[in-house]
């Protein structure tokens, strides 16, 4: 019993322990199964070294102890470099041990006897390094592997250090669980027994056989990735994109998609383009309209620079200014609307489209003028007056955007200063009267000359006459 609790402190000590034997995604490992102790190797005889201690490996009916149980356990940590450190426990029954008695009753036909030495219990704690050459031979099942250690028997009431080399093999049924098969030399020094005969610190081999299970690995979201492999660790992702989700299925990971849930192409950082234009829907102002880059995805049907969708005229190009559609000449005298001050009638382009005043209507503008009558000494019209300004207003009413000076004269009777008054007065009368009637303010200047321009003599009654006269002309600009 006291060496039973040796084998549970020193189990405690191994889950306590880092360990031996797997890979950086599960680094952790446990195996558990049946250990087999073989005392061959420390009875001697034989022909030379090697058949001393190595022969008959495999006399498992006649030579091996096995306990019909779980008599191991270990726990393994992968340290790097396929190299992993490990401790393991194991306790068996040593009811068959080997001795060179060729003297001996029974002994076989090589001198070897084997006996129970009193039911001894075994305990061993060891301690290995073990490399495995999995990787090497680029397998996912077959796992092949070589170990060094050292360990503490206790063998019935002896208890010594071994150095232990030592090979093994493990069949993975799935990445974490395997059949692991291992045989180790636990070599002491003395190989000795008592004077009795009973073992005291022999060498043996120990086999063990048992099931392994890695764990340690950890995968947060669950998508068989580690965590340390995984480019997205904390969301469901796949294999090929390590671990990373491209939840709309079109290659390109959701972290580099622009549109993650609308399956696009790579050329638009995985955008759609219903269309076909090479513009991402997201970016395009007409997404099921072929069109062109620099209208936003919108097409252009005349060509004239205006997306159709905001062009009034989308097939007959024509100016921004005018929403896509051409300037009108509604007149057809060569200049456009836009600019035509007179676009419903014909006129010149010297004269932004308006008609040019003709001598003909400066004649004529003349001859009302002289026979504009005024009350004597006054600028106040005769009632016969008012049809001329009519027909005046109605001339300047044909040229709307031509401007027209308006001059005041009179004959030589009374003072000079008197005639300039007058004179002014009378034109400003005239002016007046034609603004009132229609005509725009900004096109017409009054202004008198008293008596300084008379066109006939004032030293008769006639001549007088004509020397009391309203004059218009044109303004030129």
């Amino acid at each position: 019993m006291k060496h039973l609790k040796k084998l549970l402190v020193a189990v405690m000590m191994v889950m306590a322990v880092s360990s031996h034997a797997q890979d950086g995604n599960n680094p952790w490992a446990l195996s558990f199964g049946v250990n087999a102790i073989d005392t061959r190797t420390s009875a001697g005889g034989g022909h030379n070294w090697l058949d001393r201690h190595f022969s008959l490996p495999f006399a498992v009916k006649d030579n091996w102890n096995i306990l019909p149980s779980v008599s191991y356990l270990s726990v393994s940590k992968y340290v790097g470099d396929n190299f992993s450190f490990g401790v393991q426990g194991s306790i068996n029954k040593i009811t068959k041990y080997v001795r060179f008695a060729p003297t001996a009753v029974g002994h076989d036909s090589r001198g070897y006897i084997v006996y129970n030495p009193g039911d001894l219990m075994y305990y061993g704690i060891d301690a290995s390094v073990k490399y495995s050459f999995m990787s090497l031979i680029k397998s996912k099942v077959i796992d092949p592997s070589l170990h060094i250690g050292g360990g503490y028997s206790f063998f019935g009431d002896s208890s010594y250090g071994t150095i232990n080399p030592g090979a093994g093999l493990t069949f993975w049924f799935t990445e974490a669980i395997g059949l692991s098969l291992e045989t180790t030399y636990k070599k002491s020094f003395g190989d000795r027994e008592d004077a009795s005969g009973t073992p005291d610190a022999p060498s043996f081999f120990q086999h063990t056989v048992g099931l392994t299970f890695k764990f340690g690995g950890k995968d947060t979201d669950g998508d068989g990735i580690y965590d340390k492999d995984d480019a997205c660790p904390d969301v469901f992702g796949l294999k090929q994109f390590n671990g990373c989700p491209d939840t709309d299925g079109d290659g390109i990971i959701d972290s580099l998609d622009a549109c993650p849930t609308e399956f696009g192409l790579a050329a638009l950082n995985g955008c759609p383009d219903r269309d076909g234009d090479g513009i991402a829907d997201k970016d395009d102002a007409c997404p099921d309209v072929f069109g062109l880059a620099a209208l936003k995805g919108c097409p252009d049907t005349d060509g004239d620079g205006i997306a159709d969708k905001d062009d009034k005229c989308p097939t007959v190009a024509g100016p921004r200014e005018n929403a896509g559609c051409p300037w009108l000449d509604t007149d057809g005298d060569g200049v456009l609307d836009k600019d035509d001050k007179c676009p419903d009638v014909r006129g010149t382009i010297a004269n932004y489209g308006c008609p040019e005043v003709t001598n003909e209507a400066i004649l004529k503008l003349n001859e009302y003028g002289k026979t504009v009558l005024f009350n004597s000494g006054k600028s106040t019209f005769k009632n016969e007056t008012y049809p001329v300004l009519q027909s005046i207003a109605a001339i300047l009413k044909e040229y709307p955007y031509s401007k027209f000076l308006i001059e005041g004269h009179t004959d030589s009777d009374g003072s000079n200063a008197m005639n300039q008054t007058l004179s002014e007065n009378r034109a400003a009368a005239v002016k007046n009267y034609l603004v009132e009637n229609g005509i725009a303010a900004d096109r017409l200047k009054s202004t008198g000359f008293g008596e300084t321009k008379p066109i006939a003599t004032n030293k008769t009654a006639k001549g007088k006459a004509m020397n009391r006269r309203v004059e218009i002309s044109l303004i030129k600009e």
